[in-house]
């Protein structure tokens, strides 16, 4: 037992002396190495220097996503994303991915509802042609009826294996969808099936000559290369791409109504395995939130909800012994909003509801008597841990500035977060906890395992179960 006390001293000893000492060094470092500037058609473009290898990252990130598509054409962004790798003038069909695999370097994209990105990681060497390539898809881009119609058919072959074959991405659209009654982060990024059969080159090409421009997009290189460098080649290739209407560019997004009552779903399969419970809550992000609570709020649902040592985990696994399992995450870096889930996975339907109830015992124990001087300084050190270890790997060095740049937030604003982390108190925490955790706006589901009705309806080989799917934006 003094055995254990010992190491558990130790670990906290450790994390604050890492929440005191590594935020001051790394921000001044980050400070001094990252560089931002603009080109004359309008494009940002961010420097990372980093020197250990003779690599770069090359990412462009467009201000376009899923929450930008017009109403009926739901999957458009996606689909987009994945005719860029189709043809142009100057580049044959299929042949964008092959260049860069032969070139000795790896490719691959993804889209969000708020962002489009295109990211290639190379010799250094080789970052001029990936700027000539990516400068070239932004323009000329030319799509046959062919690699129109080939392509839609890849992705509703997507979203039936990622999200009809798996009763845990269809439930999570079915949440998302009631917790935005207003707003297009409702729909799913990949689509509805109905609507992504009718998809169209018109309706590609529409939302590529709108979006896909300099002045929509964000360039970050990162990597074993100086500002002044990037900034020769960014102009001899992106330099020249014509801006478009910034009129064409307003986001205009319906916003959320007042919330009003709290929802309810439950959806049966008999793929779902486990029966879970699940609770979203409406939150701000980073972007839209009131100074200090995005912050607070990412270390309050640290201590509720992440590890095998939060208060969820504690109370609903090991002490009522409830679920198997309880976690959850906040989700901080939309554009418009984001949102708090939080889950529970039992063993039969009466333990969900003693674990929903475990929940709101001890949410209401948070708003009521906030967290533990502690619990905050572990959550904090985690936190600022994880930035810095993070900050050791150069695409997500690119991709957290890329993002955030594209989501409202400032570079200032980033390289200060741990600081910003530090000076949460635990009257932030629970003032958040207070505003944020409001049940009316809320959405509780429950995923529930369901008897098959006939012997021909079992479930095919290697349909997964309930679960979290791959983000089916993505091309990984």
């Amino acid at each position: 037992m003094i055995r254990n006390g010992v190491r558990h001293l130790s670990t906290l000893v450790i994390a604050l002396m890492t929440l005191t000492l590594v935020p001051q060094s790394f921000a001044a470092e980050s400070a001094s190495r990252v560089s931002q500037f603009e080109l004359s058609n309008g494009m940002q473009v961010v420097v990372i220097p980093d020197n250990r290898a003779p690599v770069v990252t090359h990412m462009v990130f467009y201000r376009a996503g899923a929450a930008d598509e017009p109403p009926g054409v739901s999957g458009i962004a996606h689909f987009l994303e994945h005719l860029m790798f189709k043809s142009t003038e100057k580049i044959p069909n299929g042949e964008f991915s092959k260049v860069v695999e032969r070139l000795g370097g790896e490719l691959n994209a993804f889209t969000t509802q708020d962002v489009t990105a295109y990211f290639e990681r190379v010799a250094k060497g080789q970052l001029a042609k990936m700027m000539e390539m990516e400068a070239d898809r932004m323009v000329n881009l030319r799509l046959t009826d062919e690699e129109v119609v080939t392509e839609r058919n890849v992705i509703l072959e997507e979203r039936r294996s990622r999200v009809e074959n798996n009763p845990g991405a269809l439930f999570g659209e079915q949440m998302e969808a009631m917790l935005y009654q207003n707003h297009p982060y409702g729909i799913p990024v990949i689509g509805w099936e109905h609507e992504m059969s009718k998809l169209s080159r018109a309706d590609a090409l529409a939302f590529y000559k709108r979006f896909y421009s300099p002045n929509n997009a964000t360039l970050v290189v990162a990597g074993d290369v100086t500002a002044d460098e990037v900034k020769a080649l960014a102009e001899a290739t992106y330099g020249r791409v014509p801006a478009v209407d910034p009129a064409l560019l307003q986001r205009a997004r319906p916003q959320e109504p007042p919330a009003r009552a709290a929802r309810r779903l439950t959806l049966e399969d008999p793929r779902a395995g486990q029966p879970s419970l699940h609770r979203y809550y409406l939150a701000p992000s980073y972007n839209t939130a009131p100074e200090g609570d995005a912050e607070a709020l990412d270390v309050l649902v640290k201590v509720l909800a992440e590890g095998s040592t939060s208060r969820l985990y504690m109370k609903l696994v090991v002490a009522d012994k409830v679920a198997a399992s309880a976690s959850g995450n906040y989700q901080n870096s939309g554009l418009d909003s984001g949102s708090i889930t939080l889950y529970a996975v039992a063993s039969s339907q009466d333990d969900l509801v003693k674990a929903e109830a475990a929940i709101d015992a001890t949410i209401a124990d948070i708003k009521a008597n906030g967290l533990t001087d502690a619990e905050i300084q572990r959550a904090k050190a985690g936190l600022i841990a994880d930035y810095v270890y993070e900050s050791d790997s150069q695409s997500t060095l690119a991709r957290r500035y890329g993002w955030g740049l594209s989501t409202g937030l400032s570079i200032a604003r980033m390289e200060a977060w741990p600081d910003a982390i530090r000076k949460v108190t635990a009257e932030d925490v629970k003032r958040v906890a207070n505003t944020y955790f409001d049940i009316r706006s809320s959405v509780t589901g429950l995923l529930l395992p369901k008897e098959q009705e006939a012997a021909g309806s079992s479930t095919p080989a290697g349909i997964p179960a309930a679960g979290q799917s791959p983000a089916p934006g993505s091309r990984s």
